[in-house]
């Protein structure tokens, strides 16, 4: 039977690199709240931008997807979904804003991860949601040509109920007595998880969703605005590639967990850099900046070309019709050249 017990954590050593991006994350933590306090207007596209790209991103992960446009209308509520992936799309998008608005008050336990998993195929056919799998699993991998490869197989359905206990209990307890740092301690719930594989279907979504969760109780909201799950899914093959070296001799108990614990630490410092990236363009455009200087100054930081719809994900505090007329008049002006026709214009700077 796999135990589990994180107390052996601060017994480990850990490599200067995993202790770097501890550090610099909470650096960046330490700055989160400043930002939060003065910038409302652009946190609140931030998070609307992050939400459809965590939604789009951690389904597309698993092959589930659907157009942009109706990506779009379905986070808006402005359809119904068509088909089991559409469905389970907006699964996903409710969960997420559940732990947006809630995660204070969803605890660990279980019990709870039972019930965010029932609501992420709540409006699917599938009989099996908010209940641990009955049938064996495996993890597997889809690659580029579609071929599917398995990297892991997990516990059994009926040591399952026992170990997703066991596990909440331990990260509890070594939380409760801060025996190490939930930046470490976080990633190893996740990669044990995943290990354990609990569910028929939705693992590695739910692991995406309680990631989010456990680093907004512990104060890292960064997840809000910038998507954790777009960066995980553009670097899906370095994700599968830490699991896979972190989950050998699991079953035992001689698993190591750093390059899973290495790989998260640097996507939630890559979203932390973005996030301050995006939201200090403004400030680097000038006191006074319009538009104008807004993304002209977006555009000194692009290499390569690039769209309307970055610009507007780059510059939360800019709507879509001043973009369009900033992008407009660099052009006239010579500074950018445009690419293209509607859907598929983009531009390149004349430097």
């Amino acid at each position: 039977m796999r135990e589990f017990d994180y107390r052996l954590l601060k017994n480990r050593t850990w490599d200067n690199e995993i202790l770097s991006y501890v550090a610099q994350i909470h650096e960046h933590k330490g700055r989160q709240e400043l930002f939060l306090r003065q910038k409302p207007v652009e946190l609140q596209r931030l998070i609307e931008i992050a939400k459809i790209q965590s939604t789009e991103s951690s389904n597309r992960i698993e092959g589930i997807i659907t157009t942009h446009p109706r990506l779009k209308q379905l986070m808006d509520d402005r359809t119904t979904p068509r088909n089991r992936a559409e469905k389970e799309i907006l699964g996903y998008r409710n969960v997420l804003s559940l732990i947006h608005q809630n995660y204070r008050d969803i605890p660990l336990t279980p019990n709870y991860i039972l019930q965010l998993h029932g609501e992420l195929l709540k409006l699917t056919t599938l009989t099996y949601g908010g209940r641990f799998k009955t049938v064996p699993n495996e993890i597997d991998m889809i690659m580029g040509d579609g071929k599917k490869v398995t990297l892991f197989r997990p516990l059994e359905p009926y040591e399952t109920p026992g170990a997703v206990e066991r596990l909440c209990d331990s990260f509890r307890q070594a939380e409760g007595e801060e025996l190490i740092d939930l930046l470490i301690l976080i990633p190893c719930f996740i990669l044990d998880f995943l290990c354990i594989h609990p569910f028929n279907d939705g693992n590695g979504r739910m692991s995406r969703l309680l990631t989010l969760l456990l680093l907004y109780r512990s104060g890292y909201m960064v997840g809000q605005y910038i998507s954790i799950e777009k960066a995980i899914a553009d670097t899906k093959e370095d994700y599968y590639d830490a699991l896979a070296r972190s989950d050998q001799g699991w079953h035992e108990g001689r698993n190591d967990p750093k390059p899973f614990i290495r790989y998260m630490l640097a996507i939630i410092l890559s979203c932390y850099r973005d996030f301050e990236k995006r939201l200090q363009i403004t400030e680097q455009a000038g006191v006074r900046s319009t538009s104008y200087d807004i993304v002209k100054k977006c555009a000194e930081n692009k290499i390569g070309t690039f769209t309307k719809r970055e610009i507007l994900i780059e510059c939360p505090s800019l709507g879509s019709s001043s973009v369009e007329a900033a992008l407009k008049k660099l052009v006239s002006e010579g500074y950018l050249e445009r690419l293209g026709s509607g859907r598929k214009t983009h531009y390149v700077r004349n430097d």
